[in-house]
């Protein structure tokens, strides 16, 4: 056992230890209530996602891009281009990218709840540009700028939320960000639904705008809450990382639990210093990569674990269903109201996702991951078999292959939706978190624009006309994920996450459950 002695900022002398038996202060509800109020992030990611599967479907929408006419086009000629789709889709992701990467750098110069405020405002300014868009230039420039305030938020409060959290609570309060994902997809299908038939720009306009709301929510609910004690510890401002830490905990600030929680920080704060004593701008991003892939602790290899996962999360099929479910069933011809179907994936995945509250902290992140990424793939090749073997008019297969999506939703929900954000979230020393948070979120959004680009161009008649063998696709991406989780996660449930660097020193990730 390691024993590090700190001095607080009282003055007062502690001993920290990487003893999981070390006082820690109750979890109250003030304290779940502040936590999952930052998580409120999610929504923005999810919302995003959903609306603009909705939109590209409404005919007035189409026939003011493209300038066909309803009347006199054939309906299986109706539609946005793949080059529009691609674009619509995929450029916002390109704007995300870049956010989440600067994230990383304002997080720690400005702090974490300054950068997710930062965000909350281009965020806004994109929005509003979408709103006033009555043509494709528009609309892009529009995504983009909104990208980059999407990327900042689901970067920074995963980081966020990650550290204020005590380690009891972590990963089913990042299953909340996961939730609100889950919400913002919900609520996005119900509006397209009832805007779908306007004959005006309010048809989508509407749903466009409503995203200024949930702007405003996550501001105003950011006053409530304290700047992350641990960026104050690396800022060198430790007396205001007790006044925090004692705010987050409902503790007084020279409780006997403030002390030892704060005593653990700085003093792994000051051991990875000794560690890594390179501070200079340009180090403080090659250190991300430090380390061999063969040493399981080092920074590179936690990097690829961040990135992996992320990427495995995009290809895992599930985007794919939120982005493009409405055209996909328009496409196929064998769904009468895709709108309405867009809606019940989106309940199933809402209804799904408070599962993982319980799962993560009492099975455990790797058997859920595993099952997950299993029954996943399961699901994704038996439609990828029935959509292949079976005529798209048999009323029967539909049902089938539409059921089995909705086991799909409703197993990847609590499994492999929030999962990947918490691994981002834990596995990254102090001195490298926000920026690993960055890199992961940015591979989470360089993934999503890869696929956005090639969906429209895998389904289209005049392209890859794939249909449902798209699933397979996705179903063989599931299964690579199951082997990267056998192999390379560990189990962190239950430790905080001073205590994650000293189990992914000395544990292999298959002994990591016991």
């Amino acid at each position: 056992m390691t024993i590090l002695h700190v001095t607080l900022p009282d003055g007062t002398d502690v001993e920290a230890t990487d003893d999981i038996s070390r006082v820690q202060a109750p979890v109250t509800i003030k304290g779940y209530l502040l936590c999952s109020l930052a998580a409120f992030g999610g929504i923005f990611f999810g919302y995003d996602s959903g609306y603009v599967n909705g939109i590209m479907g409404m005919p007035y929408f189409i026939s003011l891009y493209t300038g066909l006419n309803p009347a006199t086009t054939p309906p299986t000629e109706f539609g946005l281009p793949a080059w529009e789709k691609s674009l619509i889709v995929a450029i916002l992701s390109a704007g995300t990218f870049f956010g989440s990467i600067i994230a990383g750098d304002s997080a720690d110069f400005f702090g974490r709840r300054t950068t997710i405020l930062g965000g909350c405002a281009v965020f806004a300014v994109g929005v509003a540009l979408q709103t006033a868009s009555t043509g494709i230039g528009l609309f892009a420039a529009g995504r983009v700028v909104a990208g980059l305030g999407i990327g900042s938020v689901t970067a920074i409060v995963v980081l966020y939320v990650s550290e204020i959290c005590p380690e009891k609570i972590r990963g089913a309060v990042v299953s909340v960000y996961g939730l609100f994902i889950c919400i913002g997809l919900l609520v996005a299908a119900c509006v397209d639904y009832g805007t779908q038939h306007n004959t005006n720009s309010s048809s989508y306009r509407i749903p466009v705008a409503i995203q200024f709301v949930w702007a405003i929510i996550l501001s105003a609910g950011l006053v409530l809450l304290p700047e992350s004690p641990r960026y104050f510890v690396r800022k060198g401002r430790p007396e205001k990382a007790a006044a925090a830490l004692a705010r987050l905990r409902s503790q007084p600030q020279d409780s006997e639990q403030v002390h030892f929680e704060l005593a653990e920080i700085i003093a792994n704060h000051q051991y990875e210093l000794q560690l890594n004593p390179h501070t200079t701008y340009i180090a403080s991003w090659t250190n991300c990569l430090r380390g061999g892939l063969r040493n399981p602790s080092s920074n590179l290899r936690r990097t690829l674990m961040g990135t992996s996962m992320l990427a495995f999360q995009q290809w895992g099929g599930a985007n794919f269903i939120f982005y493009s479910s409405t055209t996909f069933f328009q496409q196929l011809g064998t769904i009468q109201n895709p709108f309405l179907m867009g809606i019940i994936l989106t309940l199933v995945n809402v209804c799904s996702t408070p599962i993982a509250f319980w799962t993560y902290e009492h099975w455990g992140r790797r058997p859920v991951l595993l099952y997950g990424a299993a029954g996943m793939a399961t699901c994704q090749y038996l439609v990828a078999i029935v959509g292949s073997t079976v005529s798209p008019d048999n009323k029967v297969a539909v049902r089938a292959e539409i059921a089995l999506i909705c086991i799909y939703i409703f197993i990847f929900a609590p499994t492999w939706g929030p999962r990947p954000w918490i691994v981002a979230g834990e596995i990254f020393p102090l001195h490298i978190r926000a920026r690993g948070i960055g890199i992961s979120a940015a591979s989470n959004w360089f993934w999503n624009c890869i696929i956005g680009v090639i969906t429209p161009y895998l389904l289209g008649p005049q392209y890859g006309n794939l249909g449902t063998k798209v699933f397979t696709i996705w179903g063989s991406a599931c299964v690579l994920a199951f082997l990267f989780v056998y192999f390379l996660v560990p189990e962190t449930k239950g430790i905080s996450l001073e205590q994650i660097d000293k189990l992914l020193e000395e544990v292999s990730p298959r002994k990591s459950s016991k």
